[in-house]
């Protein structure tokens, strides 16, 4: 049972493997040989699909100086036309839905054939963020031009750990259409398990089933790179950080770290009932963390096979 299939039974047990696209400035033979790489390696992995996410720049989001320069990125839905046509299992194209107006994202809504393509749209990175269409627009028209296309959202259990209603945003999200939902990178299991358990509820007090929810997880080969995923809002324990400032080898400890937080957040999930997957996100262009983000996948596979 393919991906597309399972999530619109509403079932659980999945794993995803995130991408970024090249950057916008590489060579197009580049493009195409960076692709063939990234199929090579993930085939073996047999994950369920693919997620390609849509690049914004974010700096409305976060005024703080970025740590890492933003370089603009192809379009997911390009590359995946363009250069992955040769990838066998379904993929989850991010809409960052504010870049694009409502001519060309109805376009594109509309050709996105429902058995193979599934898209998480994505809001203003911040109110202040100017739109050329609303996230609500966005799940509007999805609906009257493609309502078979299956569509997630966003969940940030930071963003709960805050203000206490993201739950209530995942149930307004699931009245609109959604049927999965993927999380940013997760560091902080309180707070994923404060998510579920708020969720898990409010479905039992409303009679309605939970929908997928997709983790995910990533390796961290540097506090540099620890830095940014704060700056794009992942909260990470102060305990997790000195494990990784004071380790040997941060990455092997970064992925010690992932490893634990999935299992431990996998069997919660099961025990509740409220369907789960794990994505793996691998952005990094230094190969040593891409193997280590593979050797991830790898780990999290079996995990959801016991």
């Amino acid at each position: 049972m393919d991906l597309v299939t399972r999530v619109g039974q509403g079932q659980g047990e999945l794993l995803l493997f995130a991408l970024t696209p090249p950057r916008r400035s590489t060579d197009a033979e580049r493009v195409q040989e960076i692709a063939d790489a990234t199929m090579e390696r993930l085939r073996p992995l047999g994950v369920d699909g693919l997620v390609l996410y849509d690049i914004d720049d974010e700096s409305d989001r976060n005024p703080a100086e970025r740590p890492f320069p933003f370089s603009p990125t192809l379009d997911p839905a390009d590359y995946l036309a363009q250069n992955l046509r040769a990838w066998e299992t379904p993929v989850v194209v991010y809409r960052s839905v504010g870049k694009y107006d409502a001519p060309a994202l109805r376009s594109w809504l509309a050709e996105q054939d429902p058995a193979w393509t599934m898209t998480v749209l994505v809001g203003a990175a911040s109110r202040d963020a100017r739109s050329a269409t609303t996230l609500k627009e966005a799940q509007a028209l999805r609906t009257e031009v493609n309502a078979a296309l299956p569509m997630g959202g966003v969940a940030i259990p930071e963003r709960h750990a805050r203000r206490g209603d993201e739950h209530l945003r995942l149930l307004a999200k699931q009245e609109a259409g959604c049927r999965f939902f993927v999380t940013q990178v997760v560091f902080d299991l309180n707070a994923a398990k404060d998510l579920v358990s708020d969720y898990h509820y409010a479905c039992l007090d409303r009679g309605i089933a939970p929908v997928p929810i997709v983790f995910t997880f990533s390796v961290c080969g540097s506090m540099r790179t620890l830095d940014f995923l704060r700056w794009l809002g992942v909260d990470v324990p102060r305990w997790v950080e000195n494990e990784l400032r004071h380790a040997t080898d941060t990455l092997e400890a970064s992925y010690r770290q992932a490893v634990a937080t999935a299992t431990d957040l996998l069997a919660y999930c099961r025990e509740l009932g409220v369907p789960v997957g794990l994505n793996v996100e691998s952005v990094s262009i230094r190969r040593v963390e891409i193997e280590a983000s593979v050797r991830l996948a790898e780990r999290l596979r079996s995990e959801l096979r016991r």
